[in-house]
């Protein structure tokens, strides 16, 4: 099909508009879901305590990442039966088709990280039951495969994020990759947990890794979005679901405990454990950033503004991670010497953060078709 014609064209971003959004909002919802199951059960740990493998909490978790890794493998089939009829592949669903065992499968490049994180996630699942056999029922959240478990989930959304970019020339797409960074950057804070063995003298170790992460990942939104705003909407993408968690999780917690007749713990503090670790000032933050990226107008390399930027939101968040601690648990007193300790560790991997960011955003802008290609592998 020559898609260069105005008309052919038209009809081809029609047709990748229906049959591309319905597989990606199915792994976007995977992943939500997972998310909603991820702080479920981390607020049961902390109000409730003992758990089985087979809890509703898991169940969402697992649920989640097998919605995920169907809808990819419905794809990569999908595909790959075109591509053996001699069809177009069209490159906006999920983005261009990459070959797999040789010439055996073709999936698309989105596609194909979503449905690897999710089988990883199923083996990682395989191991955490026997842990949880092994030491018992209560484990904690930073074993090992707590953490596999953890990053083969931030494996599968960095590929929901690719597909969404892919299907940059519909809005969906757009929105997609910035609700899909939010959830992103939501997964984050508690997978920084395994830093937590990290000793170093006033600097909080976990903080600083939430800095990097969401500096990374506001950066990519603005990388991607290419003009002024895409920072600020990945941020208010987080501060929706932070605000969504933070009366979902204890709720939750709490009403399944009385549903299966256990008590809550006495000491509980009421604080929701997973929303308590997200950046409260990522907004306004990603806003002073954007200020920032203006700066790339006034002749300044794109690539310098981004570090910059990077160094500067690390610099914030790190500093700001230690004060939302002490308001948001109650404590006595600021301790200021960890707080600059962790603001300086942090705008140093913040220049790292806004330069890689950057140039993940422009490399998803990639993975959709240039204007007036033809759109197939």
């Amino acid at each position: 099909m020559d898609l260069t014609a105005g008309g052919a064209r038209v009809a081809s971003v029609t047709r990748s508009e229906r049959t591309g959004l319905v597989p990606a909002g199915t792994v976007l919802a995977g992943s939500v879901i997972s998310l909603i199951g991820l702080t479920w059960d981390i607020q049961w740990h902390g109000d409730v305590g003992p758990d089985t493998f087979f809890t509703l909490p898991h169940l969402f978790l697992y649920s989640g990442s097998a919605i995920s890794g169907l809808a990819s493998l419905m794809v990569v089939l999908m595909t790959t039966a075109a591509r053996r009829a001699g069809r177009e592949v069209d490159a906006r669903v999920g983005g261009r088709a990459i070959n797999v065992f040789g010439r055996l499968f073709a999936a698309p490049a989105g596609y194909l990280v979503t449905g690897t994180g999710a089988a990883m996630f199923l083996l990682y699942g395989l191991w955490d039951q026997w842990w949880h056999g092994l030491y018992g029922f209560d484990a904690v959240i930073d074993s090992p495969p707590h953490i596999g478990l953890l990053l083969s989930i931030t494996l599968s959304i960095i590929g929901t994020v690719m597909v969404f970019a892919a299907a940059r020339e519909h809005r969906w797409g757009t929105l997609g990759v910035v609700g899909s960074l939010g959830v992103l950057i939501a997964f984050s804070t508690v997978t920084v947990l395994g830093l937590q063995q990290i000793d170093v003298d006033r600097v909080d170790v976990i903080s600083v890794g939430i800095a990097l992460l969401s500096v990374l990942l506001v950066s990519a939104g603005a990388g991607f979005w290419g003009r002024p705003g895409g920072a600020v909407r990945v941020a208010a993408a987080l501060a929706v679901i932070q605000a969504i968690t933070w009366w979902f999780s204890p709720w939750a917690a709490e009403a399944y405990a009385s549903a299966v007749g256990l008590p809550m713990r006495d000491y509980i503090d009421g604080v929701p454990a997973m929303p308590a670790m997200m950046p409260m000032a990522l907004l306004p933050i990603a806003a002073v950033l954007e200020a920032v990226y203006l700066l790339s107008r006034r002749g300044l390399s794109a690539g310098r503004v981004s570090v910059l930027a990077g160094g500067i939101g690390g610099f914030l968040i790190g500093a700001s991670m230690p004060i939302q601690n002490v308001l948001v648990y109650g404590a006595s007193h600021v301790e200021w010497a960890l707080v600059f300790g962790t603001a300086a560790a942090g705008a140093v991997f913040g220049l790292l953060g806004g330069f890689a960011g950057w140039r993940f955003g422009g490399m998803l802008r990639l993975l959709a078709p240039a204007k007036g290609d033809d759109a197939h592998a």
